[in-house]
């Protein structure tokens, strides 16, 4: 079977943070909002959870986003993106590597590497993994174990040499959305600007306005 990855699934890709969205019942409830209003891809992250309750939570979002085609992702854990039947996979620069991620999750799920740094670049097997995540763009609280901000600048100069499609993650709002798509993103990766807003779903409209427009760098295929 053919992997399911296309770019234009990185468009407007959610990371769901247990803390803000008030626990499981809420990231549901926020992925529910969000993929009705926009969003094409979630991820659930909760790295301070037992893996019975990342399963049982991972289950949950599959029924929600089902009806509207919208891939999960599971953050780090294989075996929980392979329990709750996910569509994909991502891991960190000092989590599983690509290959064994790769071999434990199978050819046609979605395999995603966080990266920032040329070097990072410079050794993604495009066999391996389908996108990147590229950041931090700005410090960010909900995630504190990443690399230098990149900024604009920083996060266009990686963009110039993608080896492959990536997101931009890590402090991206509304504010920075629409530079970092002419920056050469090919989608924006969420937490904040969501998660935790009193209306999830006019929020996502917000930046789905923002990403779908036509002025833009056209997406590595």
């Amino acid at each position: 079977m053919p992997r399911i990855f296309t770019p234009d699934v990185l468009r407007l890709y959610l990371v769901l943070d247990p803390t803000l969205c008030g626990g499981a019942q809420g990231m549901v409830d926020t992925a529910r909002a969000a993929a009705a209003n926009g969003a094409t891809l979630v991820q659930l992250r909760a790295p301070q959870w037992k893996k019975r309750a990342l399963v049982e939570c991972a289950r949950a979002l599959k029924k929600v986003l089902a009806p509207f085609g919208v891939p999960l992702i599971v953050n780090d854990h294989a075996d929980v993106c392979l329990a709750a039947n996910a569509e994909g996979l991502h891991v960190g620069q000092k989590d599983l590597s690509p290959v064994d991620a790769r071999a434990l999750i199978g050819q046609n799920r979605i395999l995603g590497l966080s990266a920032n740094t040329a070097e990072h670049f410079s050794v993604v097997d495009r066999n391996l993994v389908d996108y990147l995540g590229v950041g931090p763009i700005a410090l960010t609280r909900t995630k504190t174990d990443t690399g230098a901000a990149l900024g604009i600048s920083g996060f266009a100069a990686l963009a110039s040499c993608k080896p492959c499609p990536i997101v931009a993650i890590g402090s991206v709002s509304v504010l920075n959305a629409r530079d970092l798509m002419r920056a050469g993103a090919d989608g924006i990766a969420v937490v904040s600007a969501i998660c935790g807003k009193p209306d999830a779903a006019r929020a996502t409209r917000e930046l789905a306005d923002i990403v779908n427009f036509r002025d833009r760098p056209q997406a590595l295929s």
